[in-house]
């Protein structure tokens, strides 16, 4: 999953990142590249919390979507790619029932995105509760 970050710099500071999708995560480092990969720490402890409470994980917005907000105008953007699968403790296996072309489209994808098929599944039911949750809520 990629999230969307935002490095800002204040004189005689670290470079600080912002988690706007993730309220509440932040990082730091000395350089931008060091402060990036804190980040993606930050942003695996803090969804591993979201899971262990039981709370939805939310969904990354897009860039232009923050954008907009006054709190993030001085601020340089970037993507941080976060690997959700080894996240949550152990899997589970389960027997499923797809019609076979459904499988078909998800094993071109997968194979297409360099992901496995279990993982597909499980980020496209992420994706699904999130945004339905999200709806729910507005």
């Amino acid at each position: 999953m990629r999230y969307p970050v935002v490095i800002h710099k204040d004189p005689d500071s670290d470079y600080g990142v912002t988690v706007p999708d993730l309220p509440g995560c932040f990082s730091a480092g000395d350089t931008i590249d060091d402060a990036l990969l804190q980040t993606i720490e930050a942003i695996e402890c803090h969804i591993e919390g979201l899971i262990l409470d039981e709370q939805p994980v939310p969904m990354p917005r897009t860039i232009e979507y923050h954008r907009q907000n006054p709190l993030y105008t001085d601020g340089i953007w970037a993507l941080v790619t976060v690997d959700l699968s080894k996240l949550s403790g152990k899997s589970r296996r389960v027997n499923i029932t797809l019609p076979e072309h459904l499988l078909t489209l998800m094993d071109q994808y997968a194979s297409q995105h360099d992901v496995t098929r279990s993982g597909l599944i499980a980020q496209a039911t992420r994706e699904f509760i999130a945004n339905h949750q999200q709806m729910a809520a507005n």
